[in-house]
Protein backbone atom coordinates (compact mmCIF):
# COMPACT_ATOMS: atom_id res chain seq x y z
CA UNK A 1 0.00 0.00 0.00
CA UNK A 2 1.31 3.43 -0.88
CA UNK A 3 1.74 6.17 1.71
CA UNK A 4 -1.03 8.19 0.08
CA UNK A 5 -3.43 5.22 0.09
CA UNK A 6 -2.64 4.60 3.76
CA UNK A 7 -3.27 8.24 4.63
CA UNK A 8 -6.60 8.20 2.81
CA UNK A 9 -7.63 5.05 4.63
CA UNK A 10 -6.58 6.39 8.06
CA UNK A 11 -8.27 9.77 7.66
CA UNK A 12 -11.45 8.10 6.43
CA UNK A 13 -11.43 5.64 9.32
CA UNK A 14 -10.74 8.20 12.04
CA UNK A 15 -13.05 10.95 10.77
CA UNK A 16 -15.88 8.42 10.54
CA UNK A 17 -14.97 7.24 14.05
CA UNK A 18 -15.22 10.88 15.17
CA UNK A 19 -18.77 10.98 13.80
CA UNK A 20 -19.54 7.73 15.59
CA UNK A 21 -18.17 8.99 18.92
CA UNK A 22 -20.20 12.21 18.72
CA UNK A 23 -23.29 10.19 17.78
CA UNK A 24 -22.82 7.75 20.67
CA UNK A 25 -23.46 10.38 23.33
CA UNK A 26 -26.76 9.39 24.92
CA UNK A 27 -27.26 12.87 26.35
CA UNK A 28 -26.40 15.63 23.88
CA UNK A 29 -25.59 18.19 26.64
CA UNK A 30 -22.85 15.84 27.85
CA UNK A 31 -20.84 16.79 24.74
CA UNK A 32 -20.11 20.07 26.54
CA UNK A 33 -19.42 18.83 30.09
CA UNK A 34 -16.12 19.56 31.77
CA UNK A 35 -14.64 18.19 34.97
CA UNK A 36 -11.78 19.08 37.27
CA UNK A 37 -9.37 17.03 35.16
CA UNK A 38 -11.20 17.31 31.81
CA UNK A 39 -11.21 20.91 30.65
CA UNK A 40 -11.83 20.36 26.93
CA UNK A 41 -15.24 18.82 26.27
CA UNK A 42 -15.87 16.57 23.29
CA UNK A 43 -17.79 19.27 21.43
CA UNK A 44 -14.82 21.63 21.55
CA UNK A 45 -12.38 18.89 20.59
CA UNK A 46 -14.58 18.11 17.60
CA UNK A 47 -14.61 21.79 16.57
CA UNK A 48 -10.84 21.91 17.04
CA UNK A 49 -10.27 18.89 14.80
CA UNK A 50 -12.53 20.35 12.11
CA UNK A 51 -10.71 23.68 12.26
CA UNK A 52 -7.29 22.06 12.29
CA UNK A 53 -7.90 19.77 9.30
CA UNK A 54 -9.72 22.39 7.26
CA UNK A 55 -6.80 24.75 7.80
CA UNK A 56 -3.76 22.55 7.38
CA UNK A 57 -5.20 20.22 4.73
CA UNK A 58 -8.02 22.23 3.17
CA UNK A 59 -6.45 25.69 2.99
CA UNK A 60 -2.76 24.88 2.65
CA UNK A 61 -2.98 21.81 0.43
CA UNK A 62 -6.45 21.99 -1.14
CA UNK A 63 -6.61 25.76 -1.68
CA UNK A 64 -10.02 26.10 0.00
CA UNK A 65 -11.22 29.43 1.33
CA UNK A 66 -11.82 28.18 4.89
CA UNK A 67 -11.16 30.81 7.55
CA UNK A 68 -10.16 29.39 10.91
CA UNK A 69 -11.37 30.93 14.14
CA UNK A 70 -9.25 28.89 16.54
CA UNK A 71 -10.33 30.73 19.68
CA UNK A 72 -13.95 29.74 19.01
CA UNK A 73 -12.95 26.08 18.69
CA UNK A 74 -12.38 26.11 22.45
CA UNK A 75 -14.88 28.73 23.60
CA UNK A 76 -18.09 27.90 21.75
CA UNK A 77 -20.59 25.85 23.71
CA UNK A 78 -23.81 24.03 22.98
CA UNK A 79 -23.35 23.69 19.23
CA UNK A 80 -26.06 21.19 18.25
CA UNK A 81 -24.85 17.65 17.60
CA UNK A 82 -26.35 17.78 14.09
CA UNK A 83 -24.18 20.80 13.31
CA UNK A 84 -21.05 19.08 14.67
CA UNK A 85 -21.76 16.03 12.54
CA UNK A 86 -22.33 18.20 9.45
CA UNK A 87 -18.99 19.94 10.06
CA UNK A 88 -17.27 16.55 10.26
CA UNK A 89 -18.99 15.41 7.03
CA UNK A 90 -17.84 18.61 5.32
CA UNK A 91 -14.31 18.03 6.61
CA UNK A 92 -14.33 14.46 5.31
CA UNK A 93 -15.14 15.78 1.83
CA UNK A 94 -12.35 18.39 2.01
CA UNK A 95 -9.77 15.87 3.20
CA UNK A 96 -10.81 13.29 0.59
CA UNK A 97 -10.77 15.72 -2.31
CA UNK A 98 -7.44 17.21 -1.23
CA UNK A 99 -5.77 13.83 -0.80
CA UNK A 100 -7.23 12.73 -4.15
CA UNK A 101 -5.48 15.72 -5.75
CA UNK A 102 -2.07 14.66 -4.46
CA UNK A 103 0.38 12.11 -5.81
CA UNK A 104 3.11 10.14 -4.06
CA UNK A 105 5.69 12.51 -5.58
CA UNK A 106 3.88 15.58 -4.21
CA UNK A 107 4.02 14.10 -0.69
CA UNK A 108 7.78 14.63 -0.70
CA UNK A 109 7.42 18.31 -1.60
CA UNK A 110 7.86 20.95 1.06
CA UNK A 111 4.71 21.85 3.02
CA UNK A 112 3.78 25.42 1.97
CA UNK A 113 4.11 27.05 5.41
CA UNK A 114 6.37 26.61 8.41
CA UNK A 115 4.35 25.12 11.25
CA UNK A 116 7.12 23.79 13.47
CA UNK A 117 10.62 25.12 14.03
CA UNK A 118 11.76 23.80 10.68
CA UNK A 119 10.26 23.22 7.25
CA UNK A 120 8.69 19.81 6.66
CA UNK A 121 7.33 17.78 3.78
CA UNK A 122 3.66 17.43 2.96
CA UNK A 123 3.92 13.77 4.00
CA UNK A 124 5.29 14.68 7.42
CA UNK A 125 2.53 17.22 7.98
CA UNK A 126 -0.21 14.79 6.88
CA UNK A 127 1.17 12.12 9.22
CA UNK A 128 1.37 14.65 12.05
CA UNK A 129 -2.24 15.72 11.44
CA UNK A 130 -3.39 12.09 11.40
CA UNK A 131 -1.73 11.41 14.77
CA UNK A 132 -3.21 14.65 16.16
CA UNK A 133 -6.64 13.46 15.03
CA UNK A 134 -6.09 10.09 16.70
CA UNK A 135 -4.92 11.73 19.94
CA UNK A 136 -8.03 13.88 20.28
CA UNK A 137 -10.28 11.05 19.10
CA UNK A 138 -9.05 9.04 22.09
CA UNK A 139 -9.77 11.97 24.39
CA UNK A 140 -13.32 12.20 23.04
CA UNK A 141 -13.83 8.47 23.60
CA UNK A 142 -12.74 8.76 27.24
CA UNK A 143 -14.80 11.94 27.72
CA UNK A 144 -17.90 10.11 26.50
CA UNK A 145 -17.33 7.06 28.67
CA UNK A 146 -16.58 9.13 31.77
CA UNK A 147 -19.06 12.00 31.54
CA UNK A 148 -21.97 10.97 29.32
CA UNK A 149 -23.57 8.97 32.14
CA UNK A 150 -23.67 12.02 34.42
CA UNK A 151 -25.77 14.21 32.16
Amino acid sequence: MSTLAALKQLYNRDLNKLKEEISLYQHEPALWLTDVNITNPAGNLCLHLVGNLNTFIGVHLGNTDYIRKRDLEFSLRDVPRTELLQKVDDTIRVVESTLDSLSEDKLMEEYPITVFDTRTTKAYMLIHLATHLGYHLGQINYHRRLLDKTA
